[in-house]
């Protein structure tokens, strides 16, 4: 007899339905036969899922089964197709009496003794369920917080192979699991660190204030012992929380990769992610035979640290051009290519010198600089002095500017860029058509930024990233124009166009 099973898999993050196929037949030598491009681990799971029907109790004696996972072309690696390979041969062979199944999705992978286990991409999944018009999805109960979070769709958490077998031949009624309350609170906003710690650097807050209200990147430059991890380390506390749709893309990512904490449904908090330098150009933007997102993705809407920037491989750090221009990465394969989204806000630090103190040596200070190209740093929207901190600063008991205090000014840009942009951009990702509606320059500006230009000798993005920055500042100040003295603060954050 032959049974239809819909589940799904993951192609970088997104779910494609794949339809499980299984022909059961009495005649010939017992033999199981897997065909669609199914990888290890998904034949190693066949006999797993024998001995899961066997040990719940379902009779399951010789038979010759044939199960085509489609579509044939793409390669199948999960191991979320075990539950319904399970019941497409319990339908084959008559435990299953009727065909609800075929209006929803299924999945879940098998334990020998039929519990379910959890697996990866169920937030996928439910929104797949939601665009292809099935009624909803049989997810693991461990899963099942994360699918509910999609609307539209009925969840039906299932602990053991027995219960899903039971529930599809209506002897069990599974009701629809709902979010008890709000989806955030599973996940505790941790109260975060406090600016006013930092002793000293006002001139740099300043300029983190402004790189978190616009989402710019921000590259931050002084010898050790400066503070510049510190400050890196307080700038999640003074961005705004995920808005929905942000929570749901980035929910999305770490689902698909498995990383999404027990009982969290939507993530609420920005993701910060600090690699070593050591780290490998994959590891970075992400690949692989089978394609995963790298650090710039699962820090997608967060924040993506870099601490001693020159000492990442040259070859790691050119990788990161096209994510922070685009937004996204485009992964190449022989069968096509994926995209993982990757808008993040990038904070890196580095010394002035190999030495890591300021030298007059300019040859070995150009050395050091030289690691970094200039496209790179030309992305890079501003780029701030970190100098030492002087004794009466640091022994002083005068506390500086406090978290609270540069959050409310992140939050007033915020909301006026939430005015201008109904789609959620922000300043640093204006394209070029908003760029001439919203920051338009006077005359004196004008001036300004030629002057700029001619000293600095700063290329057209650079011009570009300027007038993003200016703004930003603008909308920190409240005023609906760039003022001469918002766009001369900006030109101040291009430290390493003039040769720092």
């Amino acid at each position: 007899m032959l049974s239809r099973v819909h589940s799904f898999i993951l192609l970088g993050i997104d779910a494609l339905i794949c339809e499980v196929e299984v022909d059961v037949s009495k005649s010939g030598l017992e033999k199981t036969t897997v065909v669609g491009l199914a990888q290890t681990a998904v034949k190693e799971s066949i006999e797993r899922v024998r001995r899961a029907i066997l040990n719940s109790g379902f009779p399951f004696s010789a038979h010759t089964l044939l199960i085509n996972l489609a579509p044939a072309d793409v390669k199948k690696e999960a191991t979320a197709l075990d539950l319904p390979i399970a019941l497409g041969i319990l339908r084959g062979t008559n435990c299953i009496q009727n065909d609800s199944h075929k209006r929803l999705l299924v999945a879940g992978e098998l334990a020998l003794d039929g519990r379910v286990r959890k697996v990866k991409g169920t937030l996928s999944l439910a929104l797949l369920a939601k665009a292809k018009g099935f009624r909803g999805v049989i997810v693991p109960e461990e899963n099942a917080r994360e699918a509910a979070v999609v609307e539209g769709v009925e969840v039906y958490p299932v602990k053991t192979l027995g219960q899903a077998v039971a529930f599809l031949n209506e002897q069990l009624a599974l009701e629809p699991y709902e979010l008890d309350g709000e989806p955030y609170t599973a996940s505790q906003r941790s109260a975060g660190l406090d600016f006013g710690e930092v002793r000293g650097q006002e001139a740099v807050k300043r300029a983190i204030t402004i790189a978190a209200a616009g989402m710019h990147n921000l590259l931050m430059v002084g010898p050790p012992g400066t503070g510049k991890s510190m400050l890196a380390a307080r700038i999640p506390g003074i961005l705004p929380p995920l808005t929905r749709g942000e929570s749901l893309e980035t929910t999305r990512i770490y689902s698909a990769m498995g990383l999404l904490p027990d009982g969290v449904a939507l993530m609420d908090e920005r993701p910060v992610r600090t690699p070593h330098h050591s780290a490998t150009a994959q590891a970075l933007v992400g690949g692989g035979t089978i394609p995963r997102p790298g650090e710039v993705s699962m820090d997608h809407h967060g924040i993506l640290f870099l601490d001693e920037l020159p000492e990442f491989s040259r070859h790691v750090l050119e990788t990161l051009r096209q994510p922070m221009e685009a937004g996204e990465v485009t992964v190449a394969r022989v069968h096509g290519s994926i995209k993982f989204p990757s808008k993040f806000m990038l904070v890196a630090a580095m010394n002035p010198t190999a030495s890591g103190y300021k030298s007059d040596d300019t040859r070995g200070r150009d050395k050091y600089l030289a690691k970094l190209s200039g496209p790179l740093l030309d992305r890079i929207d501003m780029h701030a002095e970190v100098p030492a901190v002087p004794y009466r600063e640091l022994t002083g008991r005068q506390a500086g500017t406090s978290s609270e205090t540069m959050r409310e000014q992140v939050l007033r840009a915020r909301a006026a860029q939430a005015k201008r942009f109904a789609d959620g951009t922000t300043n640093a990702r204006m394209d070029s058509r908003q760029l001439k509606q919203h920051c338009e320059l006077s005359d004196s500006c004008l001036l300004l930024m030629k002057q700029a230009m001619d000293e600095m000798g700063l290329s057209a993005r650079a011009y570009d990233k300027v007038r993003r920055v200016a703004r930003t500042i603008a909308d920190i100040d409240g005023s609906a124009n760039i003022q001469d003295l918002h766009l001369a603060e900006a030109v101040q954050y291009r430290l390493l166009d003039r040769k720092f």
